[in-house]
């Protein structure tokens, strides 16, 4: 949190996207016996899986197990995780008279399994830990609408953006009031930081990120920063470096950067009145610790004679990392900002 405001730390902190996931045991042994949406939909397992990542990592954070599509499903769209495939949408949004298909979301507790979530969660962690809540941004969950799924060109979505500009900003404007009320109900529910995932923006141009997408994203943190102006945002989107300063310009109390970028370029595009997160590359973590500690120090360092830096990976940890990695990396940070001068030696 003191990072989050830009404050000074005894050493960085350090939480990883994704760090309860398939690359853990423990968390392959629960999902084994459950689909995932269920798993989504039970609060109790939801936190436990968290809580026993962030007890083996010793991570400074606790970002709340769940997804960024249920929310979909919730506002009328048929939402189903196949195996070996991921999520995909049933009659995704491809004609004008589909819109009608994704309501306004005028039941916030449709999400009640999201808030308990974050409610066992904040009440299984240490009172030194906080909580993340998070949401899909609404490019990206406009994205999974229109596309049904994964996209490599995003045609549907573009054509869209393009040509009906009605319909565009029907789906979007509906989009971000239900995000924006969906962070609020989770920062009542108990989350101190919100991160908002904007994981298909990459494949915007500036222009058209800051015309067809930017007010929209702009409007869900207004209304989580009019609710709650103490509660930090995290804004994260991947893929294009080039969009930071518009990414800045939407909002966020702290800038998520992915590797494509050296972490001193992203802070120079942002500008030093924002905190900023990330970026080591996630695939860093399946090589051995030596490689792993020389990359993680070329990180860390550039963050150095600035206040306001949160290590993490550019994205979600692979399923194929070995957990020992993961472990190894949050001792390295931590070391880092306790003894850098001594640790250089090692790693030069």
């Amino acid at each position: 949190m003191r990072a989050l405001r830009r404050e000074s730390v005894d050493c960085t902190p350090i939480w990883m996207m994704r760090q309860a996931g398939r690359y853990m045991a423990e968390y392959r042994e629960v999902r084994g016996k459950t689909t995932f949406l269920d798993l989504c939909r039970n609060p109790r397992q939801c936190a436990e899986v968290m809580l026993t990542a962030v007890e083996r990592l010793g991570v400074d954070a606790a970002i709340i197990f769940a997804d960024l599509l249920p929310i979909l499903r919730e506002m009328g769209l048929d939402l189903e995780f196949q195996p070996g495939e991921g999520p995909v949408i049933h009659r995704p949004l491809r004609e004008v008279a589909d819109i009608d298909r994704l309501r306004e979301w005028e039941d916030p507790h449709a999400m009640e399994y999201v808030y308990e979530t974050v409610r066992l969660t904040r009440a299984g962690l240490s009172e030194t830990l906080p909580v993340i809540g998070f949401a899909g941004a609404p490019f990206t969950l406009a994205s999974y609408a229109i596309e049904g799924g994964g996209s490599r060109n995003y045609l549907w979505t573009k054509k869209w953006m393009y040509t009906d500009s009605g319909a565009w900003n029907t789906i979007l404007g509906r989009l971000s009031r239900a995000i924006g009320e969906y962070l609020i109900c989770q920062i009542q529910a108990g989350a101190e930081i919100v991160q908002l995932f904007d994981s298909w923006a990459g494949c915007l141009s500036v222009r058209d990120y800051r015309e067809y997408v930017l007010p929209y994203t702009q409007e869900v943190i207004r209304r989580v920063k009019e609710f709650s102006p103490q509660t930090p945002v995290i804004h994260f989107a991947t893929g294009n470096p080039m969009l930071l300063p518009a990414i800045r310009d939407a909002g966020g109390d702290c800038i998520g950067v992915d590797w494509r970028v050296e972490l001193r370029d992203a802070w120079e595009m942002i500008g030093d009145d924002r905190a900023i997160q990330g970026n080591l590359d996630p695939a860093v973590l399946l090589t051995d610790l030596a490689t792993i500690r020389r990359h993680a120090w070329h990180v860390w360092k550039q963050a150095q004679g600035r206040k306001g830096h949160i290590f993490n990976l550019g994205h979600g940890i692979f399923k194929e990392t070995p957990v020992e990695n993961a472990v190894e990396l949050v001792k390295m940070v931590h070391d880092f900002g306790s003894d850098g001068e001594t640790f250089s030696q090692t790693v030069s």
